[in-house]
């Protein structure tokens, strides 16, 4: 259980328990309703952990909207979009061992989360994420009903495959840009689980030192 979810539930408990006082149990219903709501939302499951060297997980939950190829910060990606609904798990999670070496709290607008352009215009937090040699980009992406994203680690801090990294309170996305020679292992349409669904497998060290300073830099 996120500890989100106890101060939500906890203030419509209290709620709930008022209008008993006040006037009857029929009336506290709804609160009562989405207190145990805002406990199933932000439910935290335990996950069994892939590991193979090289394997990139997804880092949430939900559903494969997108696969194609991207650019940033004039470099070539393949970007994975992940949807996520009201109903899936909102805890996020490492696509892949290795360090931190960027975080970059990007603010824009709260649009529907599926839409092509959302990737770039809504509000976002941009994860440089240095593994097996490689820099991945994980993107945390607001959507429509989206108001806050946590992302706990810093810059520099070391991350294992599959631990928990942050949260998107309610519906949102989240893109994976990976080495456009990571060999894919989902399709799009397919449904995952964060931490646990092999999204891509990455091969050797490809990436030189300065290309991989300059990607860290470019989120920072």
């Amino acid at each position: 259980m996120v500890r989100d979810g106890l101060y939500y539930a906890g203030g419509f408990l209290c709620a709930a328990a008022f209008l008993v006082w006040l006037a009857g149990w029929p009336y506290a219903v709804p609160a009562a309703a989405l207190a145990a709501f805002f406990l199933w939302f932000f439910r935290d499951p335990e996950r069994a952990i892939p590991e193979a060297h090289g394997a990139i997980v997804s880092p949430a939950d939900g559903k494969v909207t997108s696969i194609g190829e991207c650019e940033l910060e004039g470099k070539r990606y393949t970007r994975i979009s992940i949807f996520l609904n009201v109903f899936d798990v909102h805890v996020n999670r490492s696509p892949a061992s290795g360090v931190i070496r960027g975080v970059e709290y990007r603010r824009g607008r709260f649009r529907n989360a599926m839409a092509g352009d959302s990737s770039d215009t809504n509000e976002q937090n941009v994860v440089a994420l240095e593994a097996d040699g490689h820099i991945i980009i994980f993107k945390q992406i607001a959507g429509l009903l989206a108001r806050r994203i946590v992302f706990t680690p810093k810059a520099g801090d070391h991350v294992l495959r599959g631990q928990r990294v942050g949260l998107i309170k309610f519906g949102s996305r989240v893109d994976v840009l990976l080495p456009v020679d990571a060999a894919l292992a989902i399709q799009s349409g397919e449904r995952v689980q964060g931490g646990v669904t092999l999204v891509a497998h990455l091969g050797t060290l490809r990436e030189g030192p300065q290309a991989l300073e300059q990607a860290g830099k470019s989120t920072q």
